[in-house]
């Protein structure tokens, strides 16, 4: 990765992104059992839409997309609303934490995927720091894993996980590709809006139930469209353009140490002893890669012409 490349805002609109993330699951929390999890999914997305509509309507006016170009980028949008989808659909099938592991495969697939498609090398530290945030993440889920649940249909439901895993990677390597052509602003929105028609239309397939709500689960709603959707997903959907997806991965770890931090302190949830060698294993992992990646730049820079 060519770190002299990157623009320093890049890192500023990557911490904002991050700090969106770890509140996403604090609104869920607040959400409560009032809806399923497909409505909060379709209102989250379409909110979102609406919410750049205005802004976003004129630019892409005047764009002149390719063809392959707006597949890709409606491709990347189905994507990342089945991931909602099938990462919802896995909780009702096997256990939290089974289901939370395997969705933290991503940076496995975003390396593996980015180079056999995109030839972006990592370094061997890298790799190594990838395996290691990995392994901390896994240890986090099992630490909430409080109850002996397998789920009623397991195989499926960790199948499902997995394709959530899969199908999120799939979304950030297109992004990856088209965002080097294409202004950010017209891209996330026709991302957004081809990720809440692919809601939209599985909720009404599976018929659910998507109104009659209170005012305050719109209100959730609203926040987690303008919070993980708008600044968290388009925070990651900006910088792809600078930084491979595979550190997008690695960095989208730190959401469940956020989200602990924050449930500590609003919920005095008090996170168990394996969480916590997660959380410092995801923070040291990252440190590490940051770190390696900061003294390769300064030797780069002070090597001879």
């Amino acid at each position: 990765m060519d770190r002299a490349a990157v623009p320093f805002r890049v890192y500023p609109i990557l911490a904002l992104g991050l700090l969106s993330f770890a509140i996403s699951p604090i609104l869920v929390r607040l959400v409560g059992d009032e809806a399923p999890g497909l409505a909060i999914a379709v209102w989250r997305t379409g909110i979102a839409v609406g919410l750049l509509a205005p802004a976003a309507l004129r630019p892409i006016a005047r764009l002149r997309y390719g063809l392959r170009e707006l597949m890709l980028i409606l491709l990347a949008g189905v994507f990342l609303g089945l991931h909602f989808v099938v990462w919802i659909l896995s909780l009702f099938y096997t256990s939290v934490a089974s289901a939370s592991v395997l969705v933290c495969l991503s940076p496995v697939f975003l390396a593996a995927l980015g180079f056999a498609l995109l030839k972006e090398r990592l370094s061997m530290p890298v790799v190594l720091a990838i395996g290691m945030a990995v392994l901390g993440a896994m240890l986090m889920s099992w630490g909430d894993h409080v109850q002996a649940f397998a789920g009623r249909k397991p195989l499926l439901g960790n199948m499902l996980a997995l394709s959530g895993a899969l199908l999120v990677s799939l979304y950030l390597l297109i992004g990856r590709v088209v965002r080097q052509q294409t202004a950010w602003l017209p891209y996330v929105f026709l991302l957004y809006l081809a990720a809440a028609l692919t809601a939209l239309i599985l909720a009404l397939l599976l018929k659910t139930p998507l109104t009659g709500y209170s005012l305050r689960f719109y209100g959730l709603c609203a926040l987690m469209a303008l919070g993980p959707q708008i600044l968290g997903h388009g925070a990651f959907n900006y910088s792809v353009k600078y930084l491979p997806a595979a550190w997008l991965g690695l960095l989208s770890l730190l959401e469940p140490v956020g989200a602990s931090i924050l449930a500590y302190v609003l919920f005095h949830e008090m996170p168990s002893p394996f969480s916590l060698l997660g959380m410092l294993l995801v923070l040291g992992a990252v440190g590490f890669a940051v770190r390696y990646e900061h003294l390769q730049l300064r030797r780069q820079l002070s090597a001879p012409t």
